[in-house]
């Protein structure tokens, strides 16, 4: 058996090592690469697409894991080859429902209308993008019938990135969420507005630039086993465990912009970094579910970088960085200002507490594209509608409305964005469960020390990788499933005390 499980994992490693290798070259499309080379890119990235799906739905994966079946039942079920086993069935079983010449066509599409989208944003130019943006739509239909008997179209496209969640199901989270949100931000809003002018002064990128790579060198990135580059939009991408980088992005007339999104990306990098050396070339080496993954970016982002006890200890250290721009300014209003509650444009630069509400409408709108409710045409329209309707606010452009986020433009249209608040959701449920065994942890942050954190979030996120689905992890980490209540706790708890609420 043995054997048979050894040339199991090199079959994986094989796999993983195309998939890596395709992350290499998207890296290098979001930063290096020259306008010109896109279509070879494309090209390129379409043919380590389909080479991995040809590898892992071969015939000899097939018949390895119905022959390592037996062995996998007599271990416990969180065994590491029980879990290794059990995983690469799912991505088999999924796998084999779609031709590889799908999948090629479509990492094709995808990487030619990132070029495009990189253009076509700061032109503001949605027609440039219009057609190619309807052949996503059907790709992303055609994806979804790969998998019959679903209850809605979206289910396939869901349960890709966050396995095991279905449409109705996050349907009825974000009605829970939305109907706990709107009093707080009503409550909010009559208060007034913030002072944050001081924010909008310049701040020269290089300074920024080192501020935000002292501040997650002190939360654990690894520098020696990773990198930071700029980009159109912020992501992380993995290439090895000793290989995690980040990207992000600046404003010189807005601090905020590449700070959080510097935090934001370090805190997906961590969980990256820090899974089992031996779980290297394997499918188990890597964030469990969007979500999942979502819920340690926005912990060490928010929960943790815009948290009073941080910016005690930071906040002098940033004013050594900007004196003239911030030493004037009080502790007290730059941190009121970091976490102003006001309706906005922009997903990505929304506060804690209007943040969902950006993502549920996006959800809302990928339904309706694919039910056929909406078309790809009135997409603008549809999109300035939500925001007046949800957030009080039209955007005045498509480059800040429906071009904004880049997912449609290099993923499919459908299960991208609900796992931005299901991790906002989990980042909540884990820190009150971090802090009811270690409650001492905020009074760490606030002299600068993370240790006892990444401790709590190693031994319980970390070192699982993507052994448990996401349901399984927040159950064995917290004692029971997702819940609205924690977050919805904390920002009541937390805004309440900014704004002076009375909320009983």
């Amino acid at each position: 058996m043995e054997d048979k499980l050894q040339q199991l994992k090199q079959h994986l490693m094989e796999v993983e090592d195309l998939e890596r290798t395709s992350n290499v070259l998207a890296w290098d499309q979001a930063t290096y690469m020259p306008p010109g080379g896109n279509a070879a890119r494309a090209r390129q990235m379409a043919l380590m697409d389909r080479l991995a799906h040809e590898k892992l739905t071969s015939a000899p994966v097939g018949k390895l894991l119905d022959e390592l079946q037996p062995y996998a039942e007599s271990l416990p079920y969180d065994a590491d080859d029980a879990s290794l086993i059990r995983l690469a069935r799912r991505h088999f079983e999924r796998a084999i429902k779609v031709p590889a010449a799908f999948i090629a066509r479509q990492a094709e599409h995808h990487a030619m209308l990132y070029d495009l989208w990189a253009r076509a944003r700061p032109a503001n130019d949605f027609a440039a993008v219009q057609p190619h943006l309807q052949t996503s739509l059907d790709l992303s239909r055609q994806y979804a019938d790969y998998f019959p008997g679903y209850a809605h179209i979206a289910d396939p496209l869901i349960d890709r990135n966050d396995e095991g969640m279905r449409t109705e199901t996050v349907r009825a989270i974000f009605a829970d969420l939305r109907a706990a949100l709107m009093p707080l931000v009503q409550a909010i809003q009559a208060k007034g507005p913030v002072e944050t002018r001081f924010l909008r002064q310049h701040y020269p990128e290089a300074v920024q630039w080192q501020f935000g790579r002292a501040v997650i060198e002190y939360y654990g990135y690894d520098f020696a086993r990773g990198r930071q580059d700029k980009t159109h939009h912020p992501f992380m991408i993995k290439f090895s465990g000793d290989d995690v980088r980040i990207t992000t992005r600046f404003d010189e007339h807005d601090l905020g912009d590449g700070l959080f999104s510097t935090l934001h990306e370090a805190g997906h990098a961590l969980y990256e970094q820090n899974m089992p050396p031996h779980f290297e070339g394997l499918p188990l080496n890597t964030g469990t579910s969007a979500g999942i993954h979502e819920s340690q970016s926005r912990l060490w982002e928010n929960i943790v970088g815009r948290s009073r006890g941080f910016w005690d200890f930071f906040y002098p250290n940033l004013q050594a960085y900007f004196p003239d721009q911030l030493n004037g300014v009080p502790m007290e209003a730059f941190y009121a200002a970091i976490n102003e509650v006001k309706p906005s444009l922009i997903r990505v630069d929304a506060d804690e507490v209007t943040y969902n509400l950006h993502v549920m409408l996006r959800f809302d709108l990928e339904l309706q594209l694919l039910e056929g409710t909406l078309e790809i045409k009135d997409l603008p329209e549809a999109w300035n509608a939500r925001y007046e309707s949800d957030l009080g606010v039209t955007p005045p452009d498509d480059r800040d409305g429906v071009l904004q986020d880049v997912h449609w433009y290099t993923e499919t249209v459908g299960g991208n964005f609900q796992g931005y608040t299901l991790g906002n959701l989990f980042s909540a449920q884990f820190y009150e469960a971090a802090l009811a065994t270690y409650p001492e942890i905020p009074g760490e942050i606030a002299v600068g020390k993370f240790g006892l954190l990444r401790y709590w979030l190693t031994n319980n996120i970390y070192r699982h990788g993507s052994k448990f689905t996401a349901d399984e992890l927040v159950q064995r980490v917290t004692g029971g499933p997702l819940r609205v209540a924690p977050l919805v706790n904390y920002l009541r708890e937390k805004y309440s005390a900014l704004y002076d609420l009375d909320l009983n």
